[in-house]
C-alpha cells in the first residue's frame, strides 16, 4: 500500500515579482542620470584684471627688525629704523590717511617676541586687524 500524500506544498519563491522590481529601479537611475546632466547655464560676469587706483588696499606694514627696532612700509615708501614711540605715531596716521583698518606686521625670526606682541597690543587697542606675514 502507498501512503505518498498527493496534496504537497511547494516552497519555491517567485522571480516574476523580483525581476519586475529590478527592471523598474532600473529604468528609474537611467532616467535620474539622463536628468542630472542636464545644467542650467549661467552668465557670470568677467572679472576685471585691474582694480581702479581708488580701490587698490594700501596696507601699511611694520617690520620689526632683530635689533627690535621698527621699519614701517605704506605702498612704496618706507621709513627708516624707529623705535616703537615713532612707529606708534606712523602706523597710526597711515591708517587714519588710507581709512583701512588691516596692519601687516612681518617680525623678523631673530626679533624678539615683546617687540612683535607691542604691535599686535597696539593694533587690538586701537581696533585694527592685524595680519601677520611671514617672509622667507
Amino acid at each position: 500500500m502507498s501512503l505518498n500524500q498527493r496534496n504537497k506544498i511547494k516552497i519555491e519563491g517567485g522571480m516574476a515579482s523580483m525581476t519586475d522590481l529590478v527592471f523598474l529601479l532600473l529604468i528609474f537611475f537611467i532616467i535620474m542620470s539622463l536628468m542630472a546632466n542636464n545644467q542650467t547655464p549661467l552668465d557670470l560676469p568677467k572679472a576685471e584684471q585691474n582694480l581702479p587706483t581708488d580701490q587698490t588696499p594700501v596696507e601699511p606694514t611694520v617690520l620689526v627688525l632683530e635689533n627690535n627696532n621698527y621699519i614701517v612700509k605704506i605702498g612704496d615708501k618706507e621709513s627708516e629704523e624707529v623705535s616703537y614711540d615713532e612707529m606708534e605715531g606712523l602706523i597710526t596716521s597711515a591708517v587714519e590717511e588710507s581709512g583701512k583698518t588691516k596692519v601687516r606686521i612681518a617680525g623678523h625670526k631673530q626679533a624678539d617676541y615683546e617687540s612683535v606682541f607691542k604691535v599686535l597690543g597696539l593694533s587690538q587697542y586701537n581696533g585694527w586687524d592685524p595680519v601677520l606675514a611671514y617672509d622667507k
